[in-house]
C-alpha cells in the first residue's frame, strides 16, 4: 500500500472549522471531516464542544452514530454520554444534545 492510498488526520494536530451543520454557525462547536461526503452528507467527522455548548435540535434522515472520544454529553432526554459510549440514533430521531465541560466526539452519518 502507498501513503497515496491512505489518508491520516489527527484529532489533536489538525485544524477544527466553524460548525454550521444544523443551521447558523455555533461558535462553541467546531468540526473536522474525516471522510465525510459533503453532496451526500454521509461520512465521518470530528465535533469538538466547548464546555456548556447546545446544540440545535434536528431531524436525523439517516443514522447517526457516534463515539465519545473526551469529556461528557447530555441528549435531550437526560442521558449522560461518556469517554467510551456509543450511541447509535435510528433516521427519523429528532433530539438536541449539551455538554457541561466540553467533548469531542467522532460522529458517523449513513443513509437510511
Amino acid at each position: 500500500m502507498s501513503g497515496e492510498q491512505r489518508k491520516q488526520i489527527n484529532l489533536h494536530a489538525d485544524k477544527f472549522g466553524e460548525y454550521d451543520m444544523e443551521g447558523p454557525v455555533q461558535d462553541d462547536i467546531s468540526w473536522l471531516s474525516l471522510s465525510l461526503d459533503e453532496k451526500t452528507g454521509f461520512g465521518c467527522y470530528a465535533m469538538r464542544m466547548e464546555p456548556g455548548a447546545v446544540t440545535v435540535a434536528h431531524d436525523h434522515l439517516g443514522w447517526e452514530e457516534f463515539l465519545i472520544v473526551e469529556g461528557d454529553l447530555v441528549d435531550s432526554d437526560g442521558t449522560v454520554f461518556g469517554p467510551g459510549d456509543f450511541v447509535s440514533y435510528e433516521p427519523g430521531t429528532h433530539h438536541n444534545s449539551h455538554t457541561e465541560g466540553g467533548c469531542l466526539i467522532a460522529v458517523f452519518e449513513r443513509p437510511a
